[in-house]
């Protein structure tokens, strides 16, 4: 198991930061590359708490960080930092667990206020555990994650394309790992990822928005 790996700090399954984090995955999916999602708000808390990692499952949450290839951690800023959900996660982590891995850092919010979060709080421990490389992460205004009826969410455009070029360079690095290993077989190119981000090609002029009347 070398797929990509997201983890969320949330601790709500209808939260925005999961939503996000779903969001990701799905585009993800459509270009080519399934991500592993295991649930870190399901694992057993007073087991988590108390740092038994000999339970099964943390042992096999924990392994799937091992594994993967790429780890894409998302969270929401609660108190000017990652959750501690997120934090107990991460503590019971090897000082190794994230070496030769491309990881990404997503961070809600609900004020622009916390958008240093994501370089003052959560990219110092990913560093700490080893990451290959943390690429440039982003912070999302929760008024920029609308929910949908019907399940998924709906980005507003402009953090939609500033989510884009994110993830972009986070699968850049990802992909040659996975055809290395013979997991990704698909011709990629960032031409296939920009279309499924439903985002115009470099150099297209997109038409006005109507103005009303």
């Amino acid at each position: 198991m070398s797929k990509p790996l997201t983890i969320s700090g949330s601790r709500s399954p209808t939260s925005r930061t999961t939503l996000l984090l779903d969001h990701v995955a799905r585009r993800l999916s459509r270009a080519g590359i399934d991500a592993r999602r295991p649930t870190v708000r399901d694992l057993p808390s007073a087991e988590l708490l108390a740092g038994r990692r000999e339970h099964p499952a943390l042992h096999e949450a924990l392994g799937e960080v091992e594994a993967a290839v790429g780890v894409i951690v998302a969270t929401p800023v609660y108190k000017a930092s990652y959750t501690g959900l997120l934090k107990a996660f991460l503590d019971l982590l090897p000082q190794d667990a994230l070496a030769g891995k491309t990881v990404l850092p997503l961070v809600t919010g609900g004020s622009l206020a916390h958008v240093l979060t994501v370089d003052y709080a959560l990219r110092p421990v990913l560093s700490a555990l080893g990451a290959r490389h943390v690429v440039a992460g982003r912070f999302l205004l929760d008024t920029s994650i609308e929910p949908r009826s019907g399940g998924g969410a709906r980005i507003e455009p402009e953090a939609e394309r500033q989510l884009f070029h994110t993830v972009e360079d986070f699968v850049d690095q990802v992909v040659p790992e996975l055809q290395r290993r013979g997991l990704f077989r698909t011709a990629y190119t960032g031409r296939t990822l920009r279309e499924h981000y439903g985002l115009p090609r470099p150099g297209t002029r997109t038409a006005p928005a109507a103005r009303p009347a």
